[in-house]
């Protein structure tokens, strides 16, 4: 079968898209790819906003094509539908489809109600197929100054993962591909908008963007195209007289007298439309009437552009023919920052009134072009043109009812969030928060300082939402939010641990060990000693487990004793776990370290809880412990346990996340210090498609080892290149663990002869982290290996004496074999002793190596063959087909495997 992998999905989504289009549910999906039903969820959600469809149908009609082999072009998603047919402005349109093809980042400037937004949604899907990466129609009007990332990222359908920022998401899922990101009304965040434009443009060099605004960006390379009003005789008259007959199909007109509204209107087309909206009932000589007399009022304005006159005319006019329901319905409209649904309207209406009254007004102001209206998927929402909100805002501070209808708007805002936190676990909650999502942080944003019950409520629910929706920055904001407006000391003590735990799953050990004190500290104002006690714990722990964070062992020790001292003998298991595994981090001033006994006594504690989440924390330190004793295979034990736990952590628990996250990363490492190379690859690929650890360039990163070690060099080529790129757009953190998978690129080119190569992704290697430590790393062990492939042993001396000088981590066992095998083939001395060090390695790769090095030193045909053997276990292509060579009788079979991996064989190994 044939499958075409659309622009902007992963291998993953294509396999979910594939088995939509066999009508199969989420759980047989789940089933049959080994992920969570929840994993699935997330691919469905990302694959309507990739795809711009509506639903599962729509997406299983996609799969037809990709199982065909069709292409299936990159979609621009969010584009507006449009109810009425776009008239005029041909000039326009050629002049900025040329532009955009020039430019990458072109502004289509005017005020308001000039019609840039229809425009740009014209641009946009005429240019789609031109940016086979597809890209995003995102409406800026509803965003906030800190939520425009948020907006792109709904609409691309990304989220954040442990390190790495929303805007980092963004620009990975943009990379290379050639794509178009359309922001329209931009003028409100401006601010916010320049810099994200900048950094989207530097990182994705095929990206093109189309912004809307009432001025330029200001950024470098922008092309500003100013937006003037309809022509008129011409294209505002064909306007009026569309729009017109649209209200009333009989409707015929003079056309001089089309003209003379057309020119008091300026050409402007959302003043236009709205008089059309009204010729139904007044007739062209009462709209010509009524219109001068409106312009005669506000004629004498100052300060304000004679265009923004006349359409702050006809919109007042308009407003002034409404009677007083819909006057009171248009003013409480001007609440919604973005669109709305029924029951939102009638959340913000007085007690008593029915949705079938509301709905009838509604569609009242709809027919008067004052309230537009979308459709999709058989659902309905309504909003208000950016330049009418302003209006209607007027109106309702001029009645004195915004107070009022604000707090309205709260709780509103606070039953919806809090009604979507029941609803995690289905299906529908993810598009129904995106949604409502701008209107819920308007609402809190305007909600009164200070302790309250609705604006606590709404925080808290939204800060949970967030987490779940993997907005996780936002989320940590908002749990902060909701501490600062708890009713009681002891909310405020929750929701700081709470955002303690957010910081956790993010990698900030600081904040979150700061957080968790102030937990602490609400905690003893509220008298709860409980709290008190588990948020000490949780700081002592949180300082070692999280590299980030520095705290003197004898604070620990003294935080720890006042975590003691408030729990006071309590029998509370929960209690009694935290402060276990506390004592157990704290008890040696080595951060690294654990003490074994304590350890056991925490999980022991931890297990009485039942708790998959204080249990998997626990078994983390009894893996530290045996890590540090060298007891690698016990490492592996603990972790896969820790494994097993995930399927009983909700995805949405904050408290959940870092184990979760910890768990993957200890996982991998557990398994490559076993040398098991498929468990790696399997966990490697699981985290992947988990929405919480995977999905971005660390997680990419994961597999390359691995991959390389099994000998699948193209396939850990390819993925160096994503992980590469990712690191550089998310700003070159230092990372330790991203320097193995680059060293291990570098081995690749070293063994097919690319010296640039290997320079290249040597250099990177070291770039990840810094520096080269003195001690030794996977880099050594890639200098030790090229080294014995080539058969350089001039300075082998040196460079097994580095091989040999490790500390604890995974990699010893690699560098170590390799080391004495190198030493072997050097004729060193101590090369027997060192055989014997490395052979005590529980891993199955340094066994494999160190009975070839066994084969070598003692020409032991048995212990080459079983070398092969242990290699052929863990799926080792190229140790495989190099120990091949050693065997007479085989090595021509060792060559022609080595060809097929690309790999030179040493003049002096044939």
């Amino acid at each position: 079968m044939a499958v075409t992998h659309p622009a902007g999905a992963s291998k993953r989504e294509i396999e979910v898209l594939v088995m939509l289009g066999a009508r199969l549910s989420n759980a047989d999906i789940a089933g049959r790819l080994h992920i969570s039903v929840r994993t699935v969820e997330n691919h469905v959600s990302s694959l309507l906003r990739k795809y711009g469809v509506a639903d599962r149908r729509a997406l299983g009609e996609l799969a037809v094509q990709v199982q065909a082999g069709a292409p299936v072009p990159g979609r621009l998603t969010g584009l507006p539908s449009a109810l009425t047919t776009f008239v005029g402005r041909s000039a326009e349109r050629e002049h900025l489809m040329e532009t955009l093809r020039g430019a990458r980042l072109v502004t289509v400037v005017g005020p308001g109600g000039m019609g840039k937004t229809r425009l740009a949604g014209q641009i946009a899907g005429a240019a789609g197929p031109s940016f086979p990466g597809g890209g995003a129609f995102v409406d800026l009007v509803p965003a906030r100054g800190g939520y425009v990332a948020q907006a792109v990222a709904t609409a691309l359908g990304v989220s954040e993962r442990p390190q790495q920022s929303l805007e980092d998401a963004v620009v990975e899922r943009l990379g290379e591909s050639r794509s178009l990101l359309v922001l329209d009304n931009c003028e409100h965040v401006i601010d916010v908008v320049a810099p994200f434009a900048e950094r989207v443009l530097a990182a994705c060099p095929r990206t093109h963007i189309l912004a809307t605004s009432r001025e330029r960006l200001g950024v470098r390379g922008e092309r500003a195209v100013p937006l003037g009003p309809l022509p008129l005789e011409s294209d505002a008259e064909r306007l009026f007289i569309d729009r017109a007959t649209a209200a009333d199909p009989g409707f015929g007109a003079d056309p001089v007298v089309v003209a003379k509204l057309c020119a008091r209107l300026d050409g402007m087309p959302l003043a236009i439309e709205l008089a059309a909206a009204r010729s139904a009932t007044l007739g062209e000589n009462g709209l010509l009437a009524a219109l001068d007399d409106q312009l005669r009022l506000v004629a004498g304005g100052r300060g304000v552009d004679s265009r923004h006159r006349s359409l702050r005319a006809v919109i007042g006019w308009s407003h002034d023919l409404l009677d007083g329901e819909e006057q009171a319905l248009f003013r409480r409209l001007a609440v919604f920052a973005g669109a709305f649904d029924l029951a939102a309207v009638a959340g913000v209406s007085p007690a008593g009134s029915s949705r079938g009254a509301v709905a009838d007004v509604l569609g009242r102001l709809a027919d008067k072009s004052l309230v537009s209206v979308h459709r999709r998927g058989g659902t309905a929402r309504w909003r208000l043109l950016q330049t009418v909100r302003a209006f209607a805002i007027e109106q309702l501070d001029v009645s004195g009812e915004r107070p009022k209808i604000q707090d309205r708007h709260l709780r509103w805002a606070a039953d919806v969030a809090t009604e979507l936190e029941t609803r995690l676990d289905g299906n529908e909650w993810y598009e129904e928060f995106d949604g409502v999502a701008d209107d819920l942080r308007a609402a809190l944003a305007v909600a009164p300082e200070g302790p309250g019950e609705l604006p606590h409520r709404l925080a808290r629910a939204l800060a949970h939402l967030a987490y779940s929706r993997r907005f996780l920055m936002e989320s940590l904001g908002h749990y902060r939010t909701a501490a600062e407006q708890a009713p009681a000391p002891g909310e405020a003590a929750a929701d700081l641990y709470a955002a303690s735990a957010v910081t956790h799953a993010i990698g900030d050990g600081q904040r979150s060990f700061d957080l968790l004190l102030a937990s602490a500290q609400r905690g003893r104002a509220a008298g709860d000693r409980r709290a008190t006690a588990i948020a000490l714990s949780q700081a002592v722990t949180a300082a070692r487990r999280l590299s980030s964070t520095a705290v003197p062992h004898v604070r620990l020790r003294g935080l720890l004793d006042e975590a003691a001292s408030a729990a006071g003998g309590s029998s509370d298991t929960v209690v009694v776990a935290r402060l276990a595994e506390a004592a157990a981090w704290a008890a040696t001033s080595d951060r690294y370290e654990a003490d074994p006994a304590l350890a056991e006594i925490a999980v022991k504690a931890a297990r009485a809880t039942g708790d998959p989440v204080l249990i998997s924390a626990a078994l983390d330190v009894v893996a530290t412990a045996d890590l540090v004793a060298g007891r690698p295979a016990e490492v592996r034990r603990v972790t896969d346990e820790r494994l097993s736990l995930l399927r009983a952590m909700s995805r949405h628990d904050p408290h959940a996340g870092p184990e979760i996250v910890d768990t993957y990363r200890m996982a991998h490492l557990a398994a490559l210090g076993v040398g098991d190379l498929p468990a790696a690859l399997s966990i490697g690929g699981r985290t992947m498609d988990d929405d919480l650890a995977g999905n971005s360039y660390q997680s990419a990163a994961l597999l390359i080892t691995p991959l390389v070690l099994s000998g699948r060099f193209d396939e850990a080529l390819r993925m160096a290149g994503t992980a590469w790129d990712g690191w550089l757009r998310a700003g070159r953190p230092l990372i330790r663990s991203m320097m193995p998978p680059m060293a291990a690129v570098a081995l690749v080119h070293g063994l097919r002869g690319n010296g640039e190569g290997h320079a290249l992704w040597r250099s990177r290697a070291i770039e990840v982290i810094g520096e080269l430590p003195p001690h030794s790393t996977f880099v050594t062990m890639v200098d030790a290996r090229l080294a014995l492939h080539a058969g350089r042993v001039e300075d082998a001396a040196a460079l097994v004496r580095q091989t040999y000088n490790s500390i604890r981590s995974w990699s010893p066992p690699y560098s170590q074999a390799v080391g004495a095998e190198l030493a072997v083939v050097a004729k060193l001395p101590d090369a027997p002793d060192l055989l014997s060090a490395a052979e005590r390695h529980e891993s199955a790769w340094a066994a494999a190596c160190t009975a070839r090095a066994r084969g070598r030193l003692y020409g032991d045909t048995a212990a080459l063959t079983a070398a092969v053997a242990g290699w052929e276990h863990i799926g080792a292509r190229f140790e495989r087909a190099s120990t091949l060579l050693l065997l007479p009788d085989r090595a021509a079979e060792g060559r022609r495997d080595l060809d097929a991996l690309g790999v030179e064989v040493p003049a002096q190994r044939v």
